[in-house]
């Protein structure tokens, strides 16, 4: 039997009006801290993001996104918050903010292969 990891994951949100609170998950971000282990995955569906905000810039909204998921991964080119412990680093992406680019609270759980509910999660909540 495979030993459990406790996890913390929160999805990522476009949230392109703040006063109207309408957001479309765009991503999702997890953690388990005794493995060490965060990841950040996005995806942008076009068509739904043309339909709750039809002037949304692709570009910028990709390149701010792709900030989080560089953070993660550790770049050395993504300032000194990609250097903290994976602990640290998910509590930055997923601490609350009052911009265009949100997270839910963080939501925790227990699995035995981390990368596995990534997916199911990432498919259950943004796909």
């Amino acid at each position: 039997m495979q030993e459990l990891n406790r996890y913390e994951y929160a999805v990522i949100r476009f949230v392109p009006c703040v006063e109207r609170e309408e957001f479309i998950n765009v991503g999702l971000a997890m953690m388990c801290k005794r493995r060490r282990w965060i990841k950040v995955s996005i995806l942008l569906p076009e068509s739904k993001l043309k339909a709750i905000c039809p002037a949304f810039d692709r570009v910028a909204l990709a390149g701010q996104l792709q900030a989080f998921v560089d953070i993660a991964d550790g770049k050395k080119t993504s300032g000194p918050v990609a250097q903290y412990p994976v602990e640290e680093r998910f509590r930055w992406i997923s601490a609350m903010k009052s911009s265009v680019i949100q997270t839910s609270r963080p939501h925790p759980g227990m699995c035995d292969d981390l990368e596995t509910t990534f997916t199911r999660l990432f498919t259950e909540l943004v796909e």
